[in-house]
């Protein structure tokens, strides 16, 4: 880090914490004029892109998703915090994938593995809608396949 003083390279951190915002912050000292200043280190995110059916991109949005397991998660016997635990490792899932471009598909396959493991009723009703059910029959092979397990 360059002392803002009198810009030589060579500093030493005296006192490092994290904040409240996640940032970290960092006192330092210039080796060469004895003068302290602050940084602030925050993590920086890969921005994520998601394809859509249609191909259009937009940015990736954490609400979507939650949103999706929460209307198929309605009057079901799922609380909060499990919803909250599935988007988070669905969201771990995504970024540990290091991607900028994700299709619509991917993340829908994922909210289907978390959805099977947690509610049955859940999982079928988005799946009814992720994989646009045309009839009852769609219905009755899904659940097949979900019984054969």
């Amino acid at each position: 880090m360059r002392c803002p003083y009198c810009s030589n390279d060579n500093t030493k951190v005296t006192d490092s914490r994290p904040t409240e915002t996640g940032e970290i912050k960092r006192r330092r000292q210039c080796e060469q004029c004895g003068k302290r200043f602050t940084t602030y280190e925050r993590i920086e995110s890969i921005p994520l892109m998601v394809i859509k059916k249609d191909n259009t991109r937009e940015p990736y949005d954490r609400n979507k998703i939650k949103s999706g397991i929460m209307r198929s998660c309605h009057k079901r016997p799922v609380s909060a915090q499990q919803i909250d635990m599935m988007t988070d490792s669905i969201e771990n899932s995504l970024f540990n994938m290091e991607k900028k471009e994700i299709n619509t598909s991917e993340i829908g396959e994922l909210v289907m593995q978390r959805l099977k493991d947690v509610d049955e009723v859940a999982y079928v009703r988005f799946a009814s809608v992720y994989r646009e059910f045309k009839d009852v029959n769609t219905y009755i092979e899904e659940i097949q396949k979900f019984l054969k397990r």
